[in-house]
């Protein structure tokens, strides 16, 4: 187990932050990469917290924007309905 956690606590190199940053930038590889970062266990600590970072921030702009489509949506449904109840043409 100390094995385990001394090879988890060694710091991540430049070299191997520009991979990282490579390979998330790639639409589903890097998120099923952040993913296996995240909760795969093998990943070195501070790359284990920026995939679980990352993943959050993921999370938190989906529902952003699938509440603004909703708000969107729903702001347009009632502009036609308005506008086809007083006769304007927009």
């Amino acid at each position: 187990m100390a094995n385990y956690t001394q090879a988890n606590d060694q710091v991540v190199s430049v070299g191997d932050w520009f991979v990282t940053l490579l390979l998330t930038s790639l639409p589903m590889v890097g998120f099923i990469m952040l993913l296996v970062w995240a909760f795969g266990g093998g990943a070195k600590a501070s790359k284990r917290n920026f995939a679980r970072a990352s993943l959050i921030f993921m999370l938190i702009g989906s529902v952003i924007g699938i509440i603004t489509f909703i708000i969107l949506s729903l702001t347009s449904v009632a502009f036609m309905q308005f506008a086809s109840n007083t006769g304007s043409s927009y």
